[in-house]
């Protein structure tokens, strides 16, 4: 019975990943159940890597777990506000957590399914570390309502699965009229789509 104890306090004690992105050193905070709580997963990595943020940027991290993408986004864009939303209530507590505890107060952290609790507003940046087993139908709605919360010229991030790569293109192409691909590995890709218009 005892070691059942110890085991229960180790399991709900957070776990911590330090990380330095873009020049920025992060201390995360997470715990078991939250997707990749012990390190930063190489998608996330590698959009990171390659995403490019204006001091003064709007962003926007969709399914932000705890948070890296956004936290991130929010140190480099100090200017800007950057929003954090998941469908995950343990996801959502540990990003407000992290934002406290990297000072970083530029943020907003909400429980959101998709886009559906999102205020009235636009952004310049939008990224996401997109799940691969949500759907094609969920992921053309992520599609829609990323063009429509960008500004004018703002760009959409994402991150997949290498194998939803040709999806995507023909997503981005249909949806918002031009495709990039940023870097392709043999796990993930990365790819970018601008709202274009005034």
């Amino acid at each position: 019975m005892k070691d059942l104890k110890t085991y229960n306090q180790q399991i709900r004690q957070d776990l911590i990943v330090h990380t330095l992105q873009k020049d920025k050193a992060l201390i995360l905070h997470t715990t078991w159940g939250l997707f990749s709580p012990r390190a930063i997963d190489e998608g996330s990595q590698m959009l990171l890597d390659f995403m490019q943020i204006k001091p003064d940027d709007d962003c926007l991290d969709l399914g932000c777990g705890y948070g890296i993408l956004g936290l991130t986004m929010a140190a480099c864009a100090p200017q800007g506000k950057t929003l954090l939303i998941d469908k995950d209530f343990v996801a959502i507590e540990y990003a407000r957590k992290n934002c406290q505890t990297n000072k970083i107060i530029n943020t907003e952290c909400l429980l959101s399914n998709g886009f559906d609790q999102i205020p009235k507003q636009q952004f310049d940046l939008i990224v996401s570390n997109i799940p691969a087993k949500v759907g094609k139908e969920m992921l053309y709605i992520y599609l829609f309502d990323a063009l429509k919360y960008l500004k004018p010229g703002g760009s959409f991030y994402i991150v997949t699965i290498t194998g939803l790569r040709q999806f995507f293109k023909r997503g981005f192409l249909e949806v918002f009229g031009n495709y990039k691909k940023i870097k392709q590995g043999k796990t993930y890709t990365v790819a970018r789509a601008i709202k274009q218009g005034k």
